[in-house]
């Protein structure tokens, strides 16, 4: 017989979002079901933020190593343990999980259920037989690694960030297909690791950046001998001895690559299979769930977050949706997400990160804008670190309102954050020039991108004329 539970809230989903409800929830007196067929902690835990900056720490180290006779020190070349970075990631997932547990929230007094749950009216989801009835529904289902109809890509091994980290061995050559933030994270990633690295591109990798800002990041890839190739076109993959082919054109022209192993890496698609939306009335599609700017679907009583909400696909989205929803569902509050000072980071080296829209972006609308920056060769702390290429930069309106602003260069998503608070918050370019930085910091590269805004005026001929006016009076 089925069994029926009675809940505040019921939500699908153990991923960053679905937990971070859930915890709220609970502890602000609400009595909450979670429903997870998967493990606990969902792709960011798992299969995608954290596995991937994990083996990103151990590239970047043994790049590291490489790079320091720059300051001098000579250093034997780094020898690779593949059992020794593959266990940190799997440890770094293992410290990090029980804070995502099954044990952890029922000891909050959520009621977990692992099973596949399914909406099986507007207000009931039916979950391992058990049948769940709330006052409202949260759908944090997120997505799943996109795999494009390639012909033969079916007929081979491939992977992608969900099967990535069970790997025991760096390939010997690994082919990247996709040339966006986890491609390119895990291209720079593997080649630092010792592998050789293709990267195949439709277009310009990481085309949601700023194309200036990308370029010292492009440089740098090519530096460390990664095979970039832009503009091509994907026509097929089939089996290569022990390893995989790809077949590729640019320009009419026709080229294959063999490796070891090819990364599928062309984006994501928002999880709907399976949840019977249909019948509690929710409006989806292939880009995820119809949701309004308080993430309330067309069913009154299910709202959905994260990736599903088919929005910008965050973790720390994901938890902004969070707050958004707690507040809807438990205080009545018409609360309404932020969608333009949300960042994000491209963890390579140099990192990159980004808040609001680019130059390139801003012109299009036809804002009237200029454009500040201000290049890490100038910086003091990034001089004596040996890491000067990169640049800050700022889009304001001509009367000092912060529009955007992008970074490229070390501990640029650090950097980033005083942006983000700026442009949240509705400050003008002058508080950001009036901020006192520590000496020697990187933050002082934000300072004086923000201090040259006012550079004309201060150093202009109408102020040497008010110098030497009030200079007649002693």
């Amino acid at each position: 017989m089925t069994k029926t539970l009675d809940v505040d809230i019921c939500v699908i989903g153990a991923g960053s979002g679905g937990l971070s409800v859930a915890a709220g929830a609970v502890q602000m007196g609400a009595s909450v079901a979670l429903v997870e067929k998967g493990k606990m902690g969902g792709d960011c835990l798992n299969y995608g933020c954290v596995p991937s900056k994990a083996l990103l720490a151990a590239g970047h180290a043994a790049e590291a190593v490489r790079r320091a006779r720059r300051f001098g020190i000579e250093a034997s070349a780094a020898t690779i343990d593949p059992a020794g970075v593959y266990g940190h990631v799997r440890d770094t997932i293992a410290a990090i999980a029980p804070v995502d547990s099954v044990e952890r929230f029922e000891g909050m007094g959520v009621k977990v259920i692992q099973a596949q749950g399914r909406f099986s009216g507007p207000r009931t989801v039916i979950a391992d037989g058990v049948q769940i009835k709330a006052r409202r529904f949260v759908v944090a289902t997120g997505s799943s690694a996109f795999v494009p109809p390639i012909p033969g890509l079916d007929g081979v091994p491939y992977l992608t960030n969900e099967n990535l980290f069970d790997l025991r061995a760096v390939p010997d050559h690994l082919v990247v297909i996709g040339g966006g933030p986890v491609g390119i994270e895990m291209a720079q990633a593997h080649r630092h690791l010792g592998a050789r690295v293709t990267v195949l591109e439709m277009a310009s990798i990481l085309p949601n950046d700023d194309p200036e800002l990308v370029e010292p990041l492009r440089r740098r890839l090519i530096e460390d001998g990664i095979d970039l190739r832009e503009g091509v076109t994907v026509t097929g993959v089939e089996k290569a001895g022990n390893g995989v082919a790809v077949a590729v054109t640019r320009d009419g022209a026709k080229s294959r690559i063999e490796g070891t192993h090819v990364l599928v890496a062309v984006g994501r698609r928002p999880t709907v299979v399976g949840l019977d939306l249909d019948k509690a009335g929710i409006v989806f599609d292939v880009k995820g769930i119809q949701v309004n700017d308080r993430l309330r679907t067309t069913n009154r009583r299910v709202y959905a977050i994260g990736d599903v909400a088919g929005r910008q696909q965050l973790t720390h989205v994901a938890n902004h949706h969070a707050g958004i929803v707690i507040r809807n569902v438990l205080f009545r509050l018409p609360s309404r997400i932020e969608t333009h000072a949300v960042p994000w980071v491209t963890y390579t080296a140099p990192e990159l990160a980004q808040v609001g829209p680019t130059e390139v972006e801003a012109r299009r609308d036809g804002a009237d804008i200029r454009v500040l920056r201000w290049p890490f060769a100038d910086n003091d702390r990034a001089r004596a670190e040996g890491d000067i290429d990169g640049l800050v930069k700022a889009v304001v309106t001509s009367r000092g309102r912060i529009i955007g602003a992008g970074i490229v260069g070390p501990r640029a998503g650090e950097l980033i954050q005083t942006w983000v608070l700026a442009i949240a918050e509705g400050l003008k370019i002058g508080a950001v020039a009036k901020m006192i930085a520590p000496y020697p910091t990187l933050g002082e590269a934000n300072k004086r991108a923000a201090g040259s805004f006012f550079t004309p005026a201060l150093f202009g001929e109408r102020t040497r004329r008010l110098v030497r006016f009030l200079r007649r009076f002693g």
